[in-house]
């Protein structure tokens, strides 16, 4: 597991899909630090280890990032069981705030370049 604060590349992503699902990289964004953790079997494993370096609940939503599908809308995938919100209004797997999606959408292609 590792905390992204400075942008990788797209090919370290596959990479990192090559030693574990083959096609996809599971991720947790902070919305407020504006970082992601990746490289784990559970979003659950990823959103501790954020929340061990200080990132607090609310902020932190799981995606799955897509590699091969790099900047089509495809990319990045809004599913995972830590989104499961209802007291704060997240009825679903999914992000159902489209401002949260836009920030996470702007903070995933901050940190994934070509």
């Amino acid at each position: 597991m590792q905390i992204v604060q400075k942008p990788i590349s797209n090919q370290e992503l596959k990479n990192i899909c090559d030693k574990s699902f083959g096609h996809l990289v599971k991720a947790v964004v902070d919305i407020e630090q504006e970082i992601m953790a990746i490289e784990a079997e559970l979003h659950a494993d990823l959103e501790e280890l954020l929340l061990e370096h200080g990132s607090q609940q609310k902020n932190l939503w799981g995606i799955n990032i897509h590699p091969d599908k790099f900047a089509t809308t495809e990319w990045i995938e809004f599913d995972s069981m830590i989104n499961l919100r209802p007291s704060w209004g997240n009825k679903s797997r999914g992000v159902d705030d489209p401002k949260i999606r836009e920030q996470i959408v702007h903070i995933v292609k901050k940190l994934v370049i070509p």
